[in-house]
């Protein structure tokens, strides 16, 4: 397993950097079936999500684009993301450019699945090594778990 992806569960795992051409081949050889971007189109990335979709079809790959800001964060997002999680075959690399809103995500829906409290999953998020330094996306993810 790559150094810079975080194995969550069996069925996710978080990729903290910006993919390249080969990352796609490198998830499908290590057994990811789906991988999940949430890169927006305008933030600076290695490939575009256009071309990310054409790798990820090249290697068999399902891929799912959902584009999260910091700005535009909302319980829609996540509701999505989640059901995409649920839906798509397994196991799946989640991706953004550093991890953050990958593991935050991630960690969210996990901590509906668990019952946990906002305080706990970002506890949990914390001993798995994901940091969570935007205190806007801390407090959207405490706010996010308590309410679901």
């Amino acid at each position: 397993m790559d150094k810079d992806i975080k194995k969550v569960n069996n069925e996710i795992s978080v990729a903290a950097f910006d993919p390249d051409e080969n990352s796609f081949k490198n998830f499908a050889e290590q057994g990811f079936k789906s991988v999940i971007n949430l890169q927006t189109d305008d933030e600076e990335q290695n490939v575009t999500s256009e071309k990310e979709e054409e790798l990820a079809k090249e290697n068999n790959l399902k891929y799912r684009h959902i584009g999260v800001s910091e700005d535009k964060l909302s319980e829609a997002l996540v509701d999505d993301f989640r059901h995409e999680l649920e839906n798509l075959p397994t196991p799946i690399v989640v991706h953004c450019k550093s991890g953050k809103r990958s593991g935050a995500f991630v960690m969210m829906h996990i901590g509906c699945q668990k019952n946990m409290s906002g305080e706990e999953v970002i506890k949990q998020a914390e001993d798995m090594g994901f940091e969570c330094d935007v205190p806007e996306l801390e407090q959207f993810l405490k706010k996010y778990v308590n309410e679901h």
